[in-house]
């Protein structure tokens, strides 16, 4: 069975119908195999390097370490169109999704810490705007 990079350029496709940056990306989570693929995006290709941002230093670190034997995976799986080299960046913080501001207004009487003056407040308060 033929790698799909091999295949590609086998095939007489016009010139710009799949670019080098596509080719690259999908090639990533097939050279570095599923755990780390899922634990990586290959962002972009410029000048040839492949940007592939990482969860954290640690990361980065070990895959640093794995640099050479990725590049050859790559080359393996995306044929001739594959980068010469590979950047690994971590990944920026996202910030979490979070709740809305409730709309509800804050009653005044919920500041009142004794239960039964909490009561008496709220009763009279009905009393004056009724």
């Amino acid at each position: 069975m033929e790698r799909a990079g091999k295949l590609l350029a086998k095939i007489k496709l016009p010139p710009g119908t799949i670019s080098p940056e596509a080719v690259a990306k999908a090639a990533w989570p097939a050279a570095v195999g599923p755990r780390i693929a899922a634990r990586t995006e290959a962002v972009a290709l410029i000048a040839g390097k492949l940007v592939v941002e990482v969860e954290d230093a640690v990361w980065q670190r070990q895959l640093f370490t794995l640099k050479g034997q990725i590049l050859k995976r790559l080359e393996d799986v995306a044929g001739a169109g594959a980068p010469k080299d590979v950047e690994f960046r971590v990944r920026p913080l996202r910030r979490p999704v979070q709740a809305a501001p409730s709309l509800r207004s804050a009653d005044e009487a919920d500041s009142i810490a004794d239960p039964q003056l909490r009561v008496l407040y709220r009763q009279q308060r009905r009393k004056r705007t009724a």
